[in-house]
């Protein structure tokens, strides 16, 4: 099998790439699609695709030097590895499944592999700590080879700008056949049937549902399907549980504190469990608020947000 070129990039703007990637499913969506993406919810492909997206501000600074560190870390994985790569300008697509997508960071020279290119915080180092690869990536790098029909695929990570790591992934062919069948769903019964995913409990939902709805109309009301009822019930339910359980750690941590006493540290095995003494100054708004209402009103800054209540 081998990958047909949907377009060219070499000569493409950022904003032609971006319509081109509408037209199928990319390998960060495919691990968004299995609710494994950090930032990017199912739901958010979905809009992203159909072109119902609310306007985001999509360029920070992890983003930018990601993109400007792709060659460098390129260049370092050839001389570490021994191995030629190239770059691939184009986007490719699934000779059978024309909406997987894939557009790769580069490809190895002689044999049927690719390499992707990552930027990774320190604080995130134990996601690459031995032969671990964070699930997101793993699903991207077997989209890849789903795509191309290659047996492995490189992944080379610049962790916290001063250790470099990179390792193999070979072709997983039940994983692959899992995406096609996902990806194949979600194309046909959503994207195509313009039917939106449910929302799911990802910060990445959270965040979209904050910018597609920033505000409330005030005095507006609506009448909620029938479906609306059995997700109260849950929700109930889980903040009944929710209550038990914050009493029964509460209870244990009452327990612990009484076998410590006074003492500041203490042993359980291998833990080491704390109870310290902290002083902390707070600043007393309200009073400076009445003693000082001129100045307070010059330095009050107003934040708008949405409180989300079930009575």
């Amino acid at each position: 099998m081998q990958a047909e070129i949907l377009t060219l990039t070499a000569d493409m703007s950022r904003d032609e790439w971006l319509k081109a990637r509408k037209n199928g499913i990319g390998g960060s969506d495919a691990a968004a699609i299995a609710g494994l993406n950090k930032w990017k919810s199912p739901v958010a492909v979905f809009l992203d695709k159909t072109g119902q997206a609310p306007d985001q501000d999509q360029s920070n600074e992890a983003t930018y030097w990601g993109t400007v560190m792709e060659d460098i870390v390129a260049r370092e994985f050839a001389k570490r590895s021994g191995l030629k790569v190239r770059r691939r300008n184009a986007i490719l697509k699934h000779p059978e499944y024309p909406f997987m997508l894939a557009n790769v960071d580069r490809l190895i020279v002689g044999k049927k592999e690719g390499l992707e290119c990552k930027t990774a915080s320190e604080y995130l180092k134990d996601e690459w700590k031995d032969d671990e690869i964070p699930a997101q990536y793993l699903i991207q790098c077997q989209h890849y080879m789903a795509v191309t029909g290659y047996h492995a695929w490189w992944i080379a990570v610049l962790i916290g700008g001063n250790k470099f790591v990179y390792k193999k992934i070979e072709r997983d062919d039940e994983l692959i056949q899992y995406l096609i069948d996902i990806e194949k769903n979600f194309w046909e019964n959503h994207v195509l049937a313009n039917v939106p995913p449910m929302f799911d409990g990802s910060d990445a939902s959270s965040e979209l549902l904050k910018a597609m709805y920033p505000e409330s109309v005030p005095g507006t009301e609506i009448e909620l399907p029938p479906d609306a009822n059995s997700l109260i019930e849950a929700l109930d339910q889980v903040n009944k549980e929710l209550k038990q359980l914050e009493a029964q750690k509460k209870e244990y941590e009452n327990q612990l504190k009484a076998m410590m006493g006074e003492n500041e540290k203490a042993f359980a095995g291998e833990r080491i469990i704390t109870w310290k003494t902290f002083h902390s100054n707070r600043f007393d708004s309200k009073r400076f608020a009445k003693d000082h209402p001129e100045l307070y009103n010059q330095y009050v800054k107003t934040s708008t947000y949405r409180r989300f209540a079930v009575k």
